[in-house]
């Protein structure tokens, strides 16, 4: 539902969190928003929205309007979808989350090539630290690693991954080559401080037999790329997924290390909110992508 329907406009506003925000996705300004936040509250007789000078907070009733909102919004996105054609030309806007490494690396060439074929989509690339709450921040599509942690989501398989422990052949040569998993407690490692609290603890399986280990370093980030390229430098070791760490692996800027350890539970997907009918849009752009990585992965992968 667009932004010209008082629920539209609404949901728009509580998703930006302040009234400057929501006036630049608007093209309006802020005292526009504001007068039209305030006569959408006069009509319904309630206070949505507490206002300050930097932020805007939902009220109790504006909590309970903008879930209402959200549900009714779908309803009739859904609506509109059953009474269209199978055959639906692929058209609006199509909001898309990704980590920063995967969306500048793989995502963005491919909607790029995307756009050129299906103009009348408008691609929203939004890229985080970590995968985001899709149905509350209204993406179509995420790019996620691993399992589902939301029943209210779908996922299609896109590629194979795996997570490497993997060093510079510097960093190796001045340390030594650990031995067994437990050696890690005497490495420097790189430490990605991104999906949970839990950064420092690595868990691995072979076979049957899982085993954590705790690893400290001097170095530590919330950015892949950075992280990647302290383990370049030779500053340590680093769990890292496959399609980051392969060119440099062929290319011997890096080496695996304990490689019969490599982390299954990293296959990548694309999610989705769970809906009766897929739009067009959704539906085409994740056939698309999942041809292209697939068409990318046997020269990208490790053996």
């Amino acid at each position: 539902m667009s932004s010209d329907s008082d629920l539209g406009f609404f949901v728009l506003v509580a998703r930006k969190g302040n009234l400057s925000a929501a006036a630049l996705e608007l093209n309006l300004s802020p005292p526009a928003v504001s007068k039209r936040l305030a006569k959408l509250e006069d009509r319904l007789g309630v206070r949505l929205m507490n206002r300050t000078t930097r932020r805007i907070s939902l009220t109790s009733e504006g909590e309970a309007y903008f879930q209402s909102a959200i549900k009714i919004m779908r309803d009739i996105e859904e609506l509109e979808q059953r009474v269209a054609t199978a055959r639906e030309s692929p058209k609006g806007l199509l909001r898309i989350n990704a980590t920063f490494g995967f969306g500048r690396e793989h995502l963005a060439p491919v909607i790029s090539e995307f756009s050129h074929l299906y103009p009348e989509v408008e691609v929203q690339l939004v890229l985080s630290d970590a995968p985001i709450n899709l149905v509350e921040e209204g993406f179509d599509i995420g790019i996620w690693f691993g399992g589902l942690p939301n029943s209210r989501l779908r996922a299609r398989k896109l590629q194979d991954n795996r997570r490497f422990l993997c060093a510079a052949p510097s960093y190796l040569e001045r340390n030594g080559v650990p031995k067994a998993l437990a050696d890690l407690t005497g490495h420097n490692c790189i430490i990605l401080r991104q999906d949970n609290a839990s950064y420092d603890l690595w868990k691995f399986q072979r076979g049957q037999h899982s085993e954590t280990v705790r690893v400290h370093g001097t170095l530590s980030s919330n950015d892949g790329e950075i992280a990647l390229k302290w383990v370049l430098d030779g500053h340590g070791i680093m769990l890292r997924s496959e399609w980051d760490v392969a060119r440099h692996v062929h290319a011997d800027r890096l080496r695996l290390v304990l490689p019969q350890y490599a982390h299954v539970d990293a296959d990548i997907y694309a999610v989705y909110p769970e809906r009766h009918n897929v739009s067009a849009k959704v539906r085409i752009f994740i056939d698309y992508l999942h041809k292209q990585l697939q068409g990318r992965a046997g020269d990208g992968g490790i053996s």
